[in-house]
């Protein structure tokens, strides 16, 4: 038995005493009295009685070593800023973030929602609220006002921290209108809003209810802020994601294991030690973003890097001429984001010194055979695949180098990470697969710590979406199809609802397809997800208009294209547009009615559909290959 298997059998066996040891990675002001408390599956609470706080273990504790040393490095290419925060600096940071937000009213278990570009304020604000045991809810900043009120209605927050806008390539997003219409139309309505002025678009202001972050920053110089210590098992955090219906899932995290787990990570996935400097090239909007460039790096006393910008603005070499100038130790980021450097030229990954870089880490959707080696042999340096989710919070399969560096397996992420007990199921028995038999990726209980405790304000939901999808097992379910080899690698071959990935973010075809339907020109859509080289999958429509005469030349079909993609980004933001749009008379379904989603995808695909003797209406797929050849 290898040394990986041997820690990921010790960690089943033996969780309590396994994850005892982990525990001594952070400080705990409470001991924990219980290291597992497993007695109402599905729901679980890790270091039951110990009280801890996330802010303490992120700068507190380093003080007294890493005052001087950089925490956090913030680089735009957008506004061509660059800032650097020694520990000293961030701890005094967030200590005033913290007293603004006191002053504001916020105060244990209340909700701030963070709606903010790749600026410091947005890492500042979290910090504050895990300091003073207020629960954030980061949503992406320029999200659309719809699928914002969603979540400001949901998660009910007190406060919301926003600034004037964001830029993106070049372009300059305006935030204030969006949050300002997204609070006109949810029905709750936050106290304050606290923003951050960058000067890069106008602002207007809610009188008695807009506060300006720069006046309050001033008013709280010096301000010295004492952390709140939680149970362990109390939320840290709501991240909202996608679902196969239209209403977005809160995952609510706790703060004990969450610390626990995102700590070990740092060492035996990520090999990350005190004093390294980590860039994470993803977005705090998303997981990877609150685990890697926010919580795990400052964790473990190493320095992040922080970036607003593209992988080819200025030029194809940013990234790596970031590498060069901060030393960057540990890389992280988006197959998607290597495949479009694949299209610069490739003279720019030999340009700098990358001496300094050791591994670089890719996740957020299937990382590609092809993809992976030009980007190794491109370098020079290990490319090490991981798979996990927003519920996960950190990587469910990896090669776990800081245990042991296993051959990797081009095409796999690779083995199930210590304390996953990760199953291959069949989708209708339930029963474990054979190696080399394609099931259902699911995960026998108790979840590790740092994996989602439940769905914010619904426990049904969690029990229901999660641990209800596979018969005749209570196994958490991933929603991934995936196969295990003889080895015990496993390889992901896509999902099995409806929640597509697109370039690392996740899309409810659900959402896209109600948003289609509003448009008055739409009778009926369906929404699939397609593969696509560049960004792993995207969205495609199909629909039938109300009326023909609008699709009756290429002319009309694509003045009425249009119109459908305004509204999807209007509604749900442009991460959320449809790659196209396409119009039919009759979309292919069971005599039942119910549509033939993967026969759709696979005809889009250029694939067979399959067995289909179920149809209700066999030329609608020749009507989609008429649509999709133009």
């Amino acid at each position: 038995m290898t040394a990986s298997h041997a820690v990921h059998a010790r960690s089943l066996a033996d969780p309590q005493g396994f994850w005892a040891e982990q525990a001594k990675r952070i400080d705990w002001e409470t001991p924990f009295g219980q290291v597992l408390d497993n007695s109402c599956p599905p729901f679980t609470r890790w270091f039951v009685g110990g009280r801890t706080n996330l802010c303490h273990n992120a700068l507190d504790r380093h003080q007294a070593a890493r005052a001087a040393q950089p925490a956090l490095v913030w680089i735009s290419t957008e506004t061509d800023e660059q800032r650097t925060y020694t520990y000293a600096e961030l701890y005094d940071e967030v200590n005033r973030m913290a007293a603004i937000l006191q002053g504001l009213g916020v105060q244990k278990g209340d909700r701030v929602l963070i709606y903010m570009p790749m600026i410091p304020q947005a890492t500042f604000a979290m910090l504050a609220c895990a300091r003073i045991g207020a629960i954030h809810s980061v949503v992406f900043g320029g999200f659309a006002s719809v699928s914002l009120a969603a979540r400001i209605d949901d998660a009910q927050p007190r406060v919301i921290v926003s600034a004037d806008a964001g830029s993106r390539a070049g372009k300059v997003v305006p935030y204030k209108p969006l949050l300002d219409e997204a609070i006109r139309l949810s029905q709750h309505k936050p106290e304050k809003v606290l923003l951050v002025d960058r000067k890069l678009a106008d602002m207007p202001r809610t009188e008695g209810r807009d506060e300006d972050y720069a006046a309050w920053r001033e008013r709280v110089a010096g301000a010295q802020v004492p952390c709140v210590w939680l149970e362990s098992s109390e939320p840290s955090y709501v991240l909202y994601t996608s679902g196969t219906t239209g209403k977005p899932k809160g995952v609510q995290r706790d703060t004990g294991g969450y610390a626990v787990a995102l700590a070990t990570s740092m060492a035996y996935i990520f090999c990350g030690k005190a004093g390294d400097t980590m860039f994470t090239a993803s977005d705090i909007g998303w997981v990877v973003g609150h685990s890697y460039i926010v919580y795990g790096p400052l964790l473990a006393g190493m320095t992040t890097v922080m970036y607003e910008g593209t992988p080819i603005r200025p030029d194809g070499g940013i990234l790596w001429r970031i590498v060069e100038q901060y030393k960057v130790n540990l890389m992280f980021s988006a197959p998607t984001a290597i495949r479009v450097l694949k299209k610069q030229d490739p003279s720019w990954l030999t340009r700098y010194d990358l001496s300094s870089l050791r591994l670089l880490f890719l996740a957020g959707e299937p990382l590609d055979e092809p993809t992976a080696r030009w980007i190794q042999e491109g370098i020079g340096k290990p490319v090490v695949d991981n798979y996990w989710q927003t519920e996960s919070g950190w990587p469910i399969i990896a090669i776990q180098r800081g245990i042991e560096a296993l051959p990797p397996k081009l095409g796999s992420p690779g083995v199930p990470a210590y304390g996953y007990d990760l199953r291959i199921v069949d989708e209708n028995t339930g029963k474990e697969c054979a190696p080399g038999q394609k099931g259902v990726v699911a995960i026998d209980g108790p979840l590790p710590p740092g994996c989602m405790s439940t769905v914010w304000g619904d426990d049904d939901r969690f029990v229901r979406t999660y641990w209800s999808a596979v018969p005749n097992r209570l196994c958490y379910s991933t929603f991934d199809w995936g196969v295990r080899d003889e080895d015990g690698y496993v390889f992901i071959l896509g999902r099995t609802d409806d929640v597509i990935n697109v370039a690392g973010h996740r899309l409810g075809t659900r959402e896209i397809e109600e948003s289609l339907s509003s448009h008055p020109g739409v009778a009926e859509v369906a929404v699939v997800g397609v593969q696509d080289a560049l960004k792993g999958q995207v969205a495609m429509g199909f629909c039938i208009a109300r009326d023909a005469a609008r699709t009756a030349t290429p002319a009309d079909r694509l003045a009425l294209e249009g119109e459908l993609m305004k509204t999807v980004e209007q509604q749900l933001g442009a991460v959320a547009r449809p790659a196209r749009v396409f119009f039919v008379n009759v979309l292919p379904k069971t005599r039942s009615g119910k549509l033939l989603r993967r026969a759709i995808q696979a005809v889009a695909e250029g694939r067979d559909p399959g067995d289909l003797t179920t149809i209700e209406d066999p030329t609608a797929l020749e009507q989609l290959q008429s649509a999709l050849k133009g």
